[in-house]
């Protein structure tokens, strides 16, 4: 575990993260280190709870060697051509990107967006997100009925969602 503290002089608040890795982050804005602290003691128990949530669900760690691997962009075009076929969808262009923070998106123009980093998650996680892009092209939202539409064409959407929040590249 490791403590990063990163003074903001523009910040009104102070905000105490911890990621995925059990690294503490406080992000404040110009404060002494005694402010800091007494900060981190007041936050101990929530820190403490979600440091136990990292030891029930550990990060999965997964390698980025093969992102750049024409085969396996074409396996997720094909993953998204079966989907769509038996979705009865049509998308107008899927891309290929490497994202930070997202494993796919969709635009308004039927636009699909593939994280490249998906390659290297299990099987069950390339279907769900590559549904979850589909089911955009019907309803733009998280709606109950978008959700429904997932849940029609994968059986396990909530394991596959929990699998991919604790995904980790190295």
């Amino acid at each position: 575990m490791q403590i990063t503290h990163i003074c903001k002089p523009r910040l009104k608040n102070s905000y105490i993260s911890v990621d995925k890795s059990a690294n503490i982050v406080l992000k404040t804005p110009k404060v002494s280190s005694s402010y800091i602290q007494k900060l981190l003691t007041q936050k101990e128990n929530w820190i403490q709870k979600k440091l136990k949530q990292i030891e029930i669900n550990p990060p999965i760690v997964l390698s980025l060697d093969n992102i750049h691997d024409a085969k396996n962009l074409v396996y997720l075009q094909q993953r998204v051509e079966f989907f769509a076929s038996i979705m009865q969808l049509k998308y107008s262009e899927l891309k290929f990107r490497k994202m930070k923070s997202r494993w796919g998106s969709c635009n308004s123009r039927g636009t699909i967006i593939l994280n490249k980093k998906l390659i290297n998650t299990p099987k069950e996680c390339i279907d769900y997100v590559v549904v979850h892009e589909l089911a955009h092209l019907v309803h733009m939202n998280h709606s109950k009925k978008f959700h429904l539409l997932i849940d029609k064409y994968i059986c396990d959407a909530k394991q596959a969602k929990e699998i991919l929040s604790r995904v980790v590249f190295i």
